[in-house]
């Protein structure tokens, strides 16, 4: 193998690993602080629906019902939160030991013996798999990019894959569900301008 093909390979378990210990975090963060911030608005918009009463209606009412459903679902995760935490927190060595690892190999010269870089590689992706927990909490994807792309170092991965903002760095779904938002609006301004014209 050669030294810029295990690099790359180290820069992509990085970028899974990495991506994975943020998105178990996440999750983590999300069950914890969720449920605090959810009772804290309906208590300021319930105070304050007392005293305007535009936040008295029916649809804010509703809005608050389904946000109070949602935070039921997040409940079924607070049993469990710890292992999201210590899954993280495992993930995220990992990730430390693949980027003291890719430092190791970007210092070695041309025609030296990668064998035992190859196979501490392995070793960290098999150890990974014994650590990672498959169901992840509603969204938090989009708060795993933000704390992988936003809150951590990834200069060293990006030298072997060049993120980019749209394809990487922004989630997929974010991504379209802002274009679907623009789309609609501007098709209601189309909308309201026709009807504009119409009344002139």
């Amino acid at each position: 193998m050669t030294k810029d093909n295990l690099l790359k390979l180290i820069a992509e378990s990085g970028y899974n690993i990495g991506y994975g210990a943020k998105k178990h975090l996440a999750t983590y963060d999300m069950v914890e602080k969720i449920p605090g911030w959810i009772g804290f608005i309906s208590l300021v918009v319930g105070v304050y629906a007392l005293l305007i009463p535009d936040l008295a209606q029916n649809t804010i009412s509703a809005a608050f019902i389904v946000i109070g459903i949602a935070s039921l679902f997040i409940n079924f995760y607070t049993d469990v939160k710890d292992k999201y935490q210590v899954a993280g927190s495992a993930l995220t060595d990992k990730f430390h030991e693949l980027r003291i690892l890719y430092q190791t190999v970007k210092s070695t010269n041309t025609g030296d013996d990668l064998t035992q870089h190859a196979e501490d590689l392995k070793r960290i992706q098999k150890e990974v798999f014994s650590l990672r927990i498959n169901k992840q909490i509603f969204l938090s994807d989009w708060y795993a990019h933000y704390k992988f792309f936003w809150q951590s170092q990834t200069e060293w991965m990006d030298e072997q894959l060049k993120f980019s903002l749209l394809r990487d760095k922004w989630p997929l779904s974010f991504t379209i569900i802002v274009l679907l938002i623009v789309v609609g609006l501007i098709f209601k301004a189309t909308l309201l301008l026709i009807n504009l014209i119409h009344i002139c």
